[in-house]
Formats: structure tokens, sequence, C-alpha cells
């Protein structure tokens, strides 16, 4: 399998929320996260202010991730970004096309874009339900930092690495 890993283009922003919406429907936990669903799917409502990274196999989105380098995702209830950070977030994968090591190309071009815009730190976030993700930050070098917790108790992990 030959995968491509690039910026998306806004004819495939659609398709690429879509698909990370789908890898994450499995951890829906309640319908609060309906709305996160509804969230991720909308790419085209973030890509004027972060960078949004597809996989593609022959082709076909299987892959995205969206990486804040300036702006933020929700500028008015997401921290400014530290000059030297980034922050990934939103990486999700087909069902399909999990365990081919594409979350770890997607990690790969956000690290590498993170570095051309002169960032030496990267931050994410993920949750207890997402076994496979923390693997694969933590195989990756990514430590852990303190959690984000919302008034009704909901946790995001933070990670974080030096590049």
């Amino acid at each position: 399998m030959a995968i491509e890993v690039r910026e998306a283009t806004p004819e495939e922003w659609d398709e690429a929320g879509r698909v990370t919406a789908d890898a994450y429907r499995e951890f829906v936990r309640n319908a609060d996260w309906e709305s996160y669903l509804d969230q991720i799917a909308n790419v085209r409502g973030r890509a004027d202010r972060t960078t949004i990274i597809v996989a593609l196999d022959d082709r076909r989105i299987v892959g995205s991730a969206t990486l804040e380098l300036e702006g933020r995702v929700e500028p008015e209830d997401d921290p400014t970004l530290a000059p030297d950070e980034a922050h990934i977030r939103m990486l999700g994968v087909a069902p399909s096309h999990r365990g081919a090591g594409i979350g770890s190309l997607l990690m790969d071009e956000c690290e590498a874009r993170a570095r051309e815009a002169g960032k030496t730190f990267v931050t994410l976030h993920t949750t207890s339900r997402m076994s496979a993700a923390q693997a694969m930050y933590a195989s990756r070098g990514y430590g852990r930092g303190p959690d984000r917790v919302f008034d009704d108790g909901f946790v995001l992990l933070s990670y974080s690495k030096r590049l």
C-alpha cells in the first residue's frame, strides 16, 4: 500500500471531515460527543486558520489531522499557542485502514510542517478510550502532561514532545 500524505485541497475538505468523524464514531460516549463529531466533520469551518493534512490510498482519503500552527480550531475556547508550539488535533484513520501505520505517517507530516514553521514543541490531546492513539504517541516520544478537565468531568489526556 502506497499512502500519499499531504495538505488537503479545498475540494477534499468535506471528505476529510467525513472520514475523520467516522474514525471517532466508535468513541462516542453520549449526546455531547455527537456534536463533537459534527465539529470534526466541519473541516471547511477551520481550514482558514489551521492546516489540514490528509492521507490518501489510491486517491481516496483514509485519514486526516488538523495542525494548529498559528490559529486555533476554537480560538474563543482554547488557550493561545506559545510562539514555539504547534498543536495536533482530530487525527483519525478510517477503521478499514487502521494498523497500517497511517496515523504515524500523518504524525510525521504534522511534525515536519511544525519544524518548517519554526516550532520546537508539539502538543496534543486524546482520551482514555483511545488506547491505540496513546500507544502511538508514547512510541513516538511524546510525554504526558497535565490533563485538561472540563466542568462536566470530561478529561483530555495531554501529550507533548520537543522537536
